[in-house]
Formats: structure tokens, C-alpha cells, sequence
């Protein structure tokens, strides 16, 4: 055999896998050129403003002075001086126990009630009013904390608050209840504002998913004589349980973040703080209110890496099902 067509023979044979050359590389660049000018702006920012600043988590292992001046490296390594001071600290048994009740009541609570949503709104066959609904459970959404948290106070107000005026007509109080610094009503209403405030928002996706599934199977299971609710247990909820199972292995990943804004705002009585007090805002009163810069970066550091391990145990556990993020 020729060493001509040993070459023709090798230059026709399919590329291995993994390798692309430089030339097919910038020709699909050049090809996917728009889609790559709105990607790129994205990267860019993601890169400048969470990867850049990311070289900061050093300082949970220095005793940090904001005065030293730009170069980290000139203040004094400690170790896990700070990591010990965070575990050893009265308050820790109380934080960790309040971030793992509300992340828990956030999830158990916050997570299925835009599922129920989505499923009730499928089943309304009244254009206009579906319609309204939408509207009215996802505008709460794009209204901030602070408008969000005023209106709750305001309701909840001992002078002229919509709920002690009802509470009072009917005869369940004999006077006013201020039930912003009472600690037993507290995660109620955290919860239960978390849960308007976003339910409608979240429930988007799953209206999508939902409306993706094949309508003769709908049909086939009425004329089966299956009943609506049955419709839904076995066709809809396996339909849409991949994006159900992704939402809840981000959920997991964000099981630790407690709230911050929302606490913060509704939280404002410092009698609340035994049942209030989470990671998030004891880094921000800890970090930025006593200026303990690196003992609030390790306690935030050590968030976020008990985060990682819940992201990637869910997402190992999803995966056995057929379902995962990587």
C-alpha cells in the first residue's frame, strides 16, 4: 500500500472523539456569533463579580484589618482560630437551630405550594379568570422586601392593623396583639409571607411543564373513567417530576439560606432574636455591624460548604432516579 493512500485513507476516517480542530472550532464561533454576544456579557459579569472577589474567603483564615491595605497576604495567618470561635459561640446551638427550622419550614411549606398552584391553575377552564389569578399570586414577586415587609406591619399593626381590627370584630382578642415581637407567631409569619410573596412567581415552570404533556393522555384516562384527581396523581405529577426533582436539588443547595432580607425587615424587635437570628444575619451583624471581617467570612465560608455537600448529595441521590444537574 502506497504511502499516498495510507494518507487519503487516514484523512477519511472520522475524527476521535474530543478532538476538534482549531480551524471547526472558530467556524461554529463565527456560526453561533449572536447567540455568543448575548452569552458572553453574562460570563463576564458572573466571572468579575463571583469568581474574581472569590480569593477574599482567604481571610476567614487571617486575622483580616480592613487598614492593612490592598494586599491580603500582609495580615497574619491563623488557621481555623475563627472556624473554633464560630463553634464554640454561645449563640451557635440557637442560629443553627433557627436557620434549620426555617430553611425546613421554607422547604417543606415553600416548595410543594407552587406545584398545587400550577395543578389548581391548569384545571380552570375560565380564561379571564385563570388569567387574574396569575396576575394577582405573581405580582407580590416584583415588589421588594421593603414593600413587601412595610405591608406586613401594617396589617399587623396594634394601631389600626387590618388583623387585630378582625381579630377584635369578632371576638377572638380583647385588645390589640403585637404579634412583631411576640416569638411564637414569628416563623408563621415568615413563612406565610415567603410563601405569598413567591408562590405565584415559582409556579411559572411547572405551568410549563404542565402544559407540555400530551393531551390524549388525558383523554385516554377519562375515557377510562379516571377521576381528575387521578389524572393528576398518574399522568401529570410523573409527567413534570423531572423539573420537579431539579427545583429540589437546587432547593437543597439554598437549604441553609435561611432569609436574610426578609428577617431583617420583619425581625426588627430584638425580643425576636432567640427564634429570628440565622447564619445570614448574624454574618451581617457580626461582619459588618462589629467590623469582624474574617470571623464573618468563616462563617459564611462554612455555609456554604455544608450547602455544596447537600447540592451534591441531593443531586447523587437524583440521579439513581434519572434525574440530575450533573
Amino acid at each position: 500500500m502506497s504511502q499516498a493512500t495510507t494518507k487519503q485513507q487516514y484523512a477519511a476516517m472520522p475524527p476521535k472523539q474530543g478532538m476538534v480542530s482549531k480551524k471547526g472550532f472558530f467556524h461554529r464561533l463565527f456560526k453561533q456569533l449572536d447567540v455568543q454576544l448575548m452569552v458572553w456579557p453574562g460570563v463576564l459579569l458572573v466571572f468579575v463579580f463571583s469568581y474574581i472577589p472569590m480569593y477574599g474567603v482567604l481571610t476567614a483564615f487571617m486575622d483580616y484589618n480592613v487598614f492593612t491595605g490592598s494586599n491580603i497576604f500582609d495580615n497574619p495567618w491563623v488557621g481555623f482560630k475563627h472556624f473554633e470561635k464560630f463553634f464554640n459561640a454561645p449563640e451557635f446551638d440557637t442560629i443553627l437551630r433557627n436557620t434549620i427550622v426555617v430553611s425546613l419550614l421554607k422547604f417543606l411549606i415553600g416548595f410543594p405550594a407552587p406545584i398545587i398552584l400550577a395543578l389548581m391553575l391548569n384545571e380552570v377552564r375560565h380564561m379571564m379568570f385563570k388569567r387574574f389569578v396569575q396576575t394577582i399570586t405573581y405580582l407580590p414577586h416584583f415588589m421588594s422586601w421593603v414593600i413587601v415587609g412595610g405591608l406586613v406591619i401594617s396589617l399587623l399593626s396594634t394601631e389600626n392593623g387590618s388583623v387585630n381590627i378582625l381579630l377584635e370584630s369578632v371576638g377572638a382578642v380583647d385588645e390589640p396583639l403585637n404579634f412583631l415581637s411576640m416569638k411564637e407567631y414569628f416563623w408563621g409569619i415568615l413563612i406565610t409571607t415567603n410563601v405569598w410573596k413567591e408562590i405565584g412567581f415559582n409556579s411559572i415552570v411547572y405551568l410549563a411543564a404542565i402544559a407540555a404533556v400530551d393531551p390524549h393522555m388525558y383523554e385516554a384516562a377519562d375515557i377510562d373513567g379516571a377521576s381528575k384527581f387521578k389524572q393528576i396523581y398518574l399522568i401529570t405529577l410523573p409527567t413534570i417530576m423531572p423539573v420537579i426533582t431539579i427545583f429540589m436539588i437546587l432547593a437543597m443547595g439554598n437549604f441553609l439560606n435561611a432569609g436574610f432580607e426578609d428577617i431583617l425587615i420583619l425581625a426588627q424587635n430584638p425580643s425576636l432574636r432567640p427564634v429570628s437570628d440565622v447564619i445570614d444575619t448574624y454574618v451581617y451583624r457580626v461582619g459588618l455591624q462589629n467590623q469582624k471581617y474574617s470571623y464573618a467570612v468563616a462563617v459564611g465560608l462554612f455555609k456554604a460548604l455544608v450547602s455544596i455537600s447537600l447540592l451534591t448529595i441531593a443531586n447523587y441521590l437524583a440521579r439513581r432516579s434519572g434525574n440530575s444537574l450533573w
